[in-house]
């Protein structure tokens, strides 16, 4: 992969990458509408970006066959990524799963890619430990000044890892605390205008709880009800430079809810929803006659906690100007409307025979304002006494999507004695 850069500015650099590391992630829409403040409410794009998108990548094939859900569904091995306080209702005692994810491969692109570790152990019936690694390789770069000429070759890469402690909060409820490693190298040291880039690192937190009812009855089928929240990446902002201005983690809600049905002895049904809500600032609408001053919404020069409180009621709407381009107002109930649209949905399903073999299926939407992330996703899981083996692949609905194709595989190891049998 070849990238050209400008360096007439410091942070160039770090700039370009991140963006590029947005694009990875499939968060950057292509404009087709008006400048923000234009007359079509419905097609200006107002996308938020961090850093470090890869932390919000599904790195597990199981969810992402099922359109990215995963807070509520029934534990499984990956569930640190989802929800680790599902790990206290797992039935195994302990597990060891790896997962990996060749990335972009519909632009051509052969050396990217995510590989992700994580396992668990229950420490009785009422608590558990859990932890994981991702490692996210960006391939090789060639950097050039904005002449052309070469400056060096580096191979970015990206890493974080986690530990995880979750007890039972009652009888069908518990709640987990996540703390988080991550590390951004995207540079190797490379100098731009005389100022050192570095690694980018921080520390982070997740909080988890779930809820598993007891059986009900739908019909002649014993049901049970899953409800799971996690907010996860919150913690300081990163900078790859000691002068530039530090971007915020993804911290992100998860809310979500599974139904799962024993149709017979043999046959299980669940199906679901996810509903994903970035933490940080919106970006704000600015003046037309004067781009340094705000029209609408707020600033993103703030603390992580006011950032994450304010993300809910922070979106610039609909800004209205007379024809002298003069701000005259923010349409009415297009606030609401603009935080309403930056709600990702997953929805899931799965069926599994005799806890053997599974099929799932799901549809992911993010609204084109906000990403245009689109995407149907299928699915299989086998599994044979201990082992486990899952495929999920990506089918998008929008046009030169970089995520189109995407396949996962995931190979997981039950190794606590209920898995025996």
């Amino acid at each position: 992969m070849y990238i050209q850069l400008n360096m007439t500015r410091a942070n160039s650099t770090i700039k370009f990458l991140f963006l590029t590391s947005v694009l990875i992630l499939g968060n950057k829409a292509v404009s087709q509408g008006t400048a923000k403040g234009g007359s079509n409410f419905d097609l200006q794009l107002n996308t938020i970006t961090t850093a470090v998108p890869f932390l919000l990548i599904s790195p597990d094939s199981r969810a992402s066959a099922m359109g990215d859900m995963g807070v509520a569904t029934s534990p499984d091995i990956n569930s640190q990524h989802w929800n680790a306080s599902k790990y206290v209702f797992a039935e195994e005692e302990s597990g060891v799963s790896f997962s990996y994810s060749p990335w972009l491969r519909s632009l051509g692109i052969n050396d990217i890619n995510l590989v992700y570790l994580a396992g668990y152990k229950k420490l009785d019936k009422n608590s558990s430990i859990s932890g994981s690694m991702r490692y996210f390789s960006l391939g090789e770069i060639n950097f050039t000044d904005n002449t052309g000429a070469p400056i060096k070759t580096a191979n970015p890469k990206e890493f974080a890892f986690d530990v995880a402690y979750a007890t039972r909060l009652g009888k069908n409820l518990s709640g987990s605390m996540t703390a988080r490693f991550i590390n951004s190298n995207l540079t190797e040291g490379l100098t731009a205008n005389g100022v050192d880039t570095k690694p980018g690192r921080s520390f982070a937190i997740d909080l988890g709880m779930f809820y598993q009812s007891k059986k009900f009855d739908i019909g002649e089928y014993k049901s049970t009800l899953n409800v799971g929240m996690n907010i996860s990446n919150i913690g300081a902002k990163i900078s790859y430079t000691n002068s530039a201005t530090e971007d915020f983690l993804p911290a992100n809600l998860r809310l979500g809810t599974v139904l799962n049905m024993d149709i017979d002895k043999y046959n299980d049904f669940s199906i679901g929803v996810d509903f994903n809500k970035l933490l940080v600032p919106t970006p704000p609408a600015l003046l037309r006659t004067d781009p340094n001053e705000i029209a609408a919404g707020r600033s993103g020069d703030i603390g992580v906690a006011p950032a994450i409180f304010g993300s809910f009621s922070d979106a610039p709407g609909n800004v209205l100007y007379n024809d002298n381009d003069e701000f005259v107002k923010v349409e009415d109930g297009s606030v609401l409307k603009e935080e309403l649209r930056e709600i990702n949905i997953s929805l899931g399903m799965e069926y599994t025979y005799a806890e053997r073999f599974s099929v799932r299926a799901g549809y992911f939407h993010e609204h084109f304002t906000k990403g245009n992330r689109r995407y149907v996703t299928m699915g299989v899981g086998l599994k044979y006494s201990r082992f486990l083996l899952d495929f999920s692949y990506l089918v998008t609905v929008t046009n030169q999507n970089p995520l189109a194709n995407t396949i996962r595989f995931s190979l997981a190891f039950n190794l606590g004695e209920d898995a025996a049998e």
